[in-house]
């Protein structure tokens, strides 16, 4: 709605009302959002989370698992015997060759489709999770500055393209470790970045070398997220301090997700959180949702 208000920096966990949500699924037809960050920082549980929050509020979810870890599905809480027969997109040679005219491990300098037509992708191998999240498994993702040039990165650079076309829906890309996969291979179309930090130096480190790269890129928003925080005030010092320290950054918002020992006992999904009223990990990824949909709605109304 090109009337709402401007989103809310600085999220530190304040409660608020639920609101109901379903009318909010308009005026959303570019929501896209890719969620980077250190290894070991919970970007993976704060992604399932996120998304099958937003489903339960009639928005139509698409979690994009570009980790080669592969833990999505999990998280998400799809069955272990489905969730251990999905072959990832990069290593489904089959489905490769059809889309590029070459075999993934045939060689180098081959005539293959650099833009094959993947329109097909999310039906033909999305797998429908709970709360109806749709899921894709893609592997890794490779930068094009690398020079790859074969069958399977051809086809994964094309999948995003297409993810960029989407309209209608939300769509979560989950990626893997570090910084150094993170390109236009993976910005384009992304309007909103996740990036995720603890209150380590280490993972600031990155986050912030990944919120960069993410301006650069073209990305409109790059909010902070910093996971697994037991004492607020402490905790959040050090990390605007270690931000302050290496040059700052404007975040479009920030967000605070407290520390919560349910996550390891419930692991692998994120299921038990989503039937625990108690939550306040779970509370504040739905103010983090909040906070996406809002700016998202602004963005659109500027668009």
């Amino acid at each position: 709605m090109c009337d709402s208000p401007g989103h809310h920096h600085h999220e530190h966990g304040h409660a608020h009302a639920h609101h109901e949500h379903g009318h909010r699924a308009s005026g959303v037809e570019q929501f896209r959002v890719v969620v980077t960050g250190k290894g070991g920082v919970g970007k993976t549980s704060m992604t399932a989370l996120l998304a099958r929050q937003l489903a339960r509020r009639a928005f139509r979810v698409l979690a994009l698992d570009a980790d080669p870890q592969m833990n999505l599905p999990y998280a998400l809480g799809i069955p272990r015997e489905t969730a251990r027969t999905l072959v990832p997109l990069g290593q489904n040679h089959d489905y490769v060759e059809e889309k590029t005219g070459a075999r993934p491990g045939t060689g180098y300098g081959l005539m293959l489709r650099l833009n094959p037509d993947v329109d097909d992708v999310v039906d033909r191998f999305g797998v429908v999770g709970p709360d109806g999240v749709r899921l894709v498994v893609m592997g890794t993702v490779v930068q094009p500055a690398t020079g790859c040039l074969c069958p399977e990165n051809s086809l994964l650079s094309s999948v995003i393209d297409a993810m960029s076309l989407r309209t209608g829906e939300v769509v979560l890309l989950d990626t893997q470790a570090g910084v150094e996969h993170f390109g236009r291979a993976l910005a384009r179309g992304f309007r909103h970045a996740l990036v995720v930090t603890d209150p380590t130096f280490n993972g600031v480190q990155v986050a912030l070398h990944a919120a960069r790269l993410s301006r650069q890129l073209g990305i409109a928003a790059v909010h902070l997220v910093v996971n697994r925080v037991v004492d607020a005030g402490p905790d959040l010092a050090r990390v605007h301090g270690i931000i302050h320290d290496e040059g700052g950054f404007a975040f479009a918002s920030e967000h605070v997700l407290p520390w919560d020992p349910r996550l390891m006992a419930c692991e692998p999904t994120v299921a038990p959180l989503l039937a625990d009223p108690g939550s306040r990990f779970a509370d504040a990824v739905t103010r983090l949702g909040d906070a996406l949909v809002e700016t998202e709605q602004v963005l659109s109304c500027r668009s």
